[in-house]
């Protein structure tokens, strides 16, 4: 707590000093300030000759770690931050001065180890130093070369305190600002809380490592940095040291008797291949982090921030491919619902006429000719403006993607997306036809309508209480009537396809031939006049529309 008022002190300073005293007065937190801070606080030279934007940058660079990873991770927001305060936040920058400490006693406190008993050496000068912690280069006993990454002294105390400050002038601004209320800067700021508290954890990045190498474990192309468990903990992570060079690196590609062209297929190819097969993502891919050794190994590095897509995300985002490239506005819209963590849109019919002109205007031209960026870009500018907030991985994910294809791009003038991304289309539809996956699709839509099911006596006795107190009519009159006789159509349907996909199911189990594609044919016909019915009924409910 007492950390906490000791930012809250700071940010009042900082905030003073650069003219942003008013932030503190519509948030009501003015009145906790103490007046020796406000007298403390000198405004800087020449503040209007400053631009606003510019003086934000400056105030969180001031602030410290924790205000500067959130203006970089706001700098991706541009559906919610103006051209100016991105650029501005686009500037700050990591690296800051080497913090003096005995790497060997450090070690030896840390993981209660004789550092000369594992360590042939270690370099004293860290060879990188940021905001968060700094990295060592060293060599093992058995010859083997490793990098020591060192977590700051009391970083995670100021860390903590600054997200507890941040967390309460984040909700009041947004009790007295409908602005700041819209963007959802609560959300912001607990997503940014969440993800930073993960980098913060050394013990979190080596686990990611593990989880990334035994995804590529057969695939020659990529090779993930070995760990050394035994050597680490939540303050110190040591690592195999990768000689390699930035994959932007083209006269080194060359050199290295490789083509460039085929290098940045090859790095597509694996970024989309962590996305779409196994959900698990770098969520940093810019050229410092992606390295390429002189036998072409192409090497991921730093894992302290990694998206993830749940099962259910991931096939939701699947299910989104599919509707666009079928220019299915409709079930892309409700799909888009379905994923959202916030919905709440003012006009249905323009969003749609929004994301029509995105699908037309990819349409229009071949992928090889417009940037993945620019459409992810105007995607999430119409998510904004129409209330609309995506789980933070997929907003990770467009960021990733669009930094991937930068580097692409910069190998490749020519990279054909499409071409790379088709194979993964191709096996999402052959995934969706399969019998298999139709079968259990079947069997999670008979859960849920047996679960319909069981709750409709509750239902029925409440609808017959209505009509016998004459309540329904009163209310409803002849309209209320007619629209209870085609909800009691529906049941009937409802229940009929139900009875069919329990009876299919038990023929399945039972495995009776004849087979269809490895399915009793009974059972896969069950299934086929279920479909039909289920589609006589979505057409009927289109055509009222």
């Amino acid at each position: 707590m007492i950390q906490k008022f000791k930012r809250m002190a700071r940010l009042s300073e900082i905030l003073f000093k650069y003219g942003f005293e008013e932030l503190f007065d519509r948030s009501g937190i003015e009145k906790f300030i103490p007046n020796k801070i406000k007298q403390k606080s000198k405004k800087i030279e020449n503040i209007k000759a400053t631009s606003f934007p510019e003086r934000i940058r400056m105030a969180m660079e001031e602030l410290g770690p924790t205000y500067v990873k959130l203006g970089q991770m706001c700098s991706n927001r541009t559906d919610i931050f103006p051209p100016e305060l991105i650029a501005e936040f686009q500037k700050l920058q990591d690296n800051v001065e080497p913090e003096k400490i005995n790497i060997y006693e450090k070690i030896k406190n840390e993981l209660n180890i004789e550092p000369f008993k594992y360590f042939k050496k270690i370099e004293e000068i860290p060879i990188a130093s940021a905001s968060m912690g700094q990295v060592f280069r060293g060599i093992l006993k058995n010859g083997n070369e490793i990098v020591l990454k060192v977590r700051r002294e009391n970083i995670k105390e100021i860390v903590a305190a600054d997200l507890l400050v941040m967390k309460d002038f984040a909700s009041n601004l947004e009790k007295v600002n409908e602005e700041i209320k819209k963007i959802n800067l609560s959300y912001i700021i607990n997503t940014f809380a969440n993800s930073i508290t993960k980098e913060l954890s050394f013990r979190n990045e080596l686990n990611n490592m593990e989880r990334f190498a035994n995804n590529f474990k057969n695939d020659e192309r990529i090779h993930t940095p070995k760990t050394y468990k035994e050597l680490s903990n939540d303050n110190i992570l040591c690592m195999e040291f990768i000689d390699g060079f930035k994959i932007t690196d083209i006269k080194k590609i060359k050199k290295c008797g490789f083509l460039p062209e085929e290098v940045a297929k090859v790095g597509l190819d694996l970024y989309i291949k962590q996305v779409l097969k196994y959900g698990f993502f770098h969520a940093d891919p810019h050229p410092g982090n992606i390295l390429m050794t002189e036998n072409g190994k192409i090497v991921f590095i730093d894992f302290g921030a990694m998206g993830s897509l749940y099962p259910q995300d991931k096939e939701l985002l699947e299910s989104l491919l599919m509707y666009f490239i079928q220019k299915n506005i409709k079930k892309a819209i409700e799909t888009i619902r379905e994923l959202s963590v916030m919905y709440n849109v003012p006009d249905e019919k323009n969003f749609e006429r929004e994301l029509t002109e995105i699908v037309y205007m990819v349409d229009g031209n071949s992928l090889n000719e417009i940037s993945l960026k620019d459409i992810f870009e105007k995607t999430r500018i119409i998510l904004s403006k129409n209330q609309i907030t995506l789980p933070e991985d997929i907003y990770l994910l467009a960021k990733g993607i669009g930094q991937i294809e930068g580097i692409g791009r910069h190998l490749d003038p020519s990279l054909n997306i499409s071409k790379i991304m088709k194979p993964y289309a191709n096996e999402i539809s052959k995934k969706r036809l399969n019998p298999r996956y139709i079968f259990e699709k079947g069997s999670q839509k008979f859960a849920q309508v047996s679960e319909s099911w069981l709750s409709l006596p509750e239902d029925l006795k409440s609808i017959s209480q209505k009509l016998l107190n004459g309540e329904l009519k009163h209310k409803h009159e002849v309209m209320g009537f007619k629209e209870l006789q085609k909800t009691l159509d529906r049941l009937v349907t409802a229940i009929i396809i139900a009875a069919l996909l329990i009876a299919s199911s038990i023929l399945v189990l039972s495995n009776i031939p004849p087979k269809i594609n490895g399915i009793p044919a009974l059972g896969f016909l069950g299934y086929a006049i279920s479909a039909i019915l289920g589609i006589i009924e979505i057409v009927k409910k289109n055509k009222k529309f």
